[in-house]
């Protein structure tokens, strides 16, 4: 039978010789104490099995489910928010793309890094001696590029080795590996450095994708096409807003977009080229090297990233590769695969997908803008964001979002470092405004933390 959250499927029970099933909720999906509950029958007839109820977390629920809309709501109990110690945008990230051949993807991928990467980072582009004639012409375009660095193999070294190569030119910097067939979009990078940077024992922080197997959203190991009527940047943006802080994990990362902590590669070293020389594997085992030595590595739920695959090998040398290294993987790490489907499948990752699963049943209804934090009323509010709001109510200091609701309350005397920057992640925001005339400690406040999330912020213009 499968159980739905909120009207939105959630997970497919096993039940027993009685019919009967148990699933153990150590926090609250939805972010809010309540929500409902309904049991259908696994026959695609959505015949319900009970009439829905209402949950309360820590009481068992009978009562009947109230009719109306459910707001998505910050994942508040399974959030894992950057301590006020956490520094993440300190320091240099390099982001390493091999390049081989598919010429097309590549202008892709570098135009979408150039255009919503921020904070301390270079590129580093390394072709491996492509066949591809456009790619020459491509790469040499971007040259005079800022932050953009191109380097190129005597002949080909295979995916491995060249990732390897990018790595040891990235010095001490935190190092993405991000695939040429990839488009990443707004707080892509900032929200992988927020992941790595969540607690100190986290060795590896990866993005999920429409189509990149263990990580793809919401239904695993499959293509997921994007919502009707949005782009990849809207299902980017509604992913950054909607998927909470919940990071779930598993014993390995992804390559085609994860970063790696630098005191991670110092510590386990690089990929192993002579047993994964096409990749397809690599960085599992890497992963597994990392994990033997107490590191952890976490799905970064909000950063969404569209990947291609396939482009460079084509579909049936991708499997040949993949099962090969497989093969490695089961003689290295015994446990690997049982590991990979204990957490796969987890209460958190299940959260993760049901929350994108809401989020996207509303885009033929909605177009996600990014939200900008005003300490007052802005005079001018333009539509291409969602103007938030900052607001001093008597000794109350309220967070309003666009539709004028208060989604946060707490006294003036509490709003401190830590509430500011706890608001300015579970709501997302993207940019602060500040007012030109005010030099009050909550603008201090905000304008101090901004900076340490990597949130721009800016003065209001002709402000009185």
């Amino acid at each position: 039978m499968q159980l739905k959250i909120n009207g939105q499927r959630f997970i497919d029970l096993q039940s027993g010789p009685e019919n009967d099933a148990t699933l153990e909720i150590p926090f609250s999906p939805s972010g809010q104490a309540r929500f409902n509950v309904e049991l259908i029958a696994n026959d695609h007839s959505d015949d319900p099995l009970t009439a829905p109820f209402s949950v309360a977390m820590g009481v068992c629920g009978t009562r009947p489910v109230m009719d109306g809309p459910v707001a998505i709501t910050p994942l508040h109990d399974a959030s894992r928010l950057l301590p006020l110690d956490a520094c993440p945008m300190q320091g240099e990230v390099a982001i390493v793309i091999p390049v081989y051949n598919a010429a097309e993807a590549v202008r892709r991928c570098l135009d979408s890094v150039l255009e919503h990467s921020n904070g301390a980072y270079r590129v580093i582009v390394i072709n491996d001696a492509s066949t591809d004639p456009a790619i020459a012409p491509l790469l040499e375009s971007y040259r005079s590029r800022d932050r953009i660095e191109l380097h190129e193999n005597p002949r080909n070294l295979g995916f491995t080795a060249t990732v390897n190569r990018g790595m040891q030119m990235a010095a001490r910097a935190d190092v993405v590996l991000l695939n040429a067939d990839t488009e990443v979009a707004a707080n892509w990078l900032v929200g992988l450095r927020h992941a790595l940077h969540s607690a100190p024992d986290v060795a590896t922080a990866t993005a999920v994708s429409n189509n990149a197997g263990a990580f793809s959203v919401p239904e695993l190991e499959q293509e997921n096409p994007f919502p009707p009527g949005w782009s990849h940047a809207q299902t980017a943006r509604a992913t950054w807003q909607d998927a909470g802080h919940a990071y779930p994990e598993l014993p390995t990362g992804n390559g085609f977009c994860m970063l790696i902590r630098r005191q991670v590669l110092d510590a386990v070293g690089l990929f192993d080229v002579a047993a994964f020389p096409q990749g397809y594997g690599e960085e599992n085992d890497f992963c597994q090297r990392a994990s033997a030595r107490g590191w952890r590595h976490l799905i970064a739920g909000n950063v969404h990233v569209a990947h291609a695959r396939s482009l460079s090998f084509g579909s049936d040398r991708r499997q040949a590769l993949g099962q090969a290294g497989m093969q490695v993987l089961r003689e290295r790490w015994p446990n690997y695969e049982s590991d990979v489907g204990r957490t796969l499948f987890s209460f958190a990752r299940r959260v993760l997908d049901w929350r994108l699963r809401v989020s996207q049943s509303s885009s033929p209804s909605r177009s996600p803008l990014p939200r900008c934090l005003h300490l007052k009323n802005s005079r001018s509010q333009d539509r291409s964001h969602e103007h938030w709001l900052l607001d001093v109510q008597g000794e109350q200091m309220n967070l309003v979002a666009v539709d004028g609701e208060c989604r946060e309350s707490v006294p003036v005397i509490r709003f401190d470092d830590l509430c500011c920057a706890h608001w300015l992640q579970l709501h997302a925001i993207e940019r602060v405004v500040l007012p030109g005339s005010a030099d009050s400690l909550v603008a201090g406040k905000l304008a101090a933390q901004a900076a340490r999330l990597g949130i721009p912020a800016s003065i209001e213009e002709n402000d009185p």
